[in-house]
């Protein structure tokens, strides 16, 4: 399991400085309406540019079953992300590949989020991790708006679910506090380590990673 993840990484070089900044993971967005999508043929390069150890993912939104199985298989991803409207019905046709499950929550909370879990069980597809993303009517993340962490909170409580990332608005200057007042196992950003969209700031990065790392440590 990662604990930072730097997700819409456009260019091996904004690769390589994610990796040199100490992030565990990368997100790889295959979404094309997004202003951080990129194609196969690019995700292969930045692939290629990452060390071993850094957890590749996958971003999908609302594609098909076996355009994610494909690009999964092909460019050897270690995890994939749903961030659309995805049922619990589509995890069961994805063979067994490991899935973070990302929730847009709103003002109903947590319990929508616990059925949605609750019926992966009944399938026998449970997501691997969870991710709690803030909701934006239309808009499938990438929004930089904070997400409501006392949700967040009440879910990392209950020890039955999946492992919760939390993401939505995230930098170096709020990250310390998020991570010790939810206290979930990892922590995800996209936007707040830019100097612009789809283009990463290696300093804030770095600064990113250090803060969270420290908060990590100590929470």
């Amino acid at each position: 399991m990662f604990q930072i993840k730097i997700c819409g990484i456009t260019t091996p070089d904004d690769a390589r400085a994610a990796a040199q900044a100490g992030a565990d993971a990368v997100g790889l967005n295959f979404y094309a309406k997004s202003p951080r999508y990129i194609s196969p043929e690019t995700a292969r390069s930045i692939i290629a540019a990452l060390p071993n150890r850094v957890v590749k993912v996958g971003l999908f939104v609302n594609a098909t079953v076996p355009d994610v199985c494909r690009l999964f298989d092909d460019l050897s991803l270690d995890l994939v992300q749903l961030h659309g409207d995805e049922p619990p019905e589509f995890l069961a046709q994805l063979g067994g590949r490991p899935v973070m499950r990302a929730f847009r929550v709103g003002v109903a909370g947590l319990p929508p989020v616990v059925d949605y879990l609750c019926r992966c069980r009944e399938l026998g597809a449970m997501p691997a991790v969870s991710l709690f993303d803030s909701l934006m009517p239309g808009v499938y993340g990438g929004t930089g708006t904070t997400a409501d962490w006392s949700v967040a909170k009440n879910y990392v409580s209950q020890t039955e679910l999946p492992p919760l990332v939390l993401a939505g608005g995230l930098t170096s200057e709020n990250v310390a506090e998020a991570i010790r007042a939810v206290r979930p196992a990892a922590v995800d950003t996209a936007g707040g380590v830019e100097s612009s969209p789809g283009r990463k700031d290696p300093a804030l990065m770095q600064m990113f990673v250090q803060e969270a790392r420290v908060a990590f440590a100590t929470a």
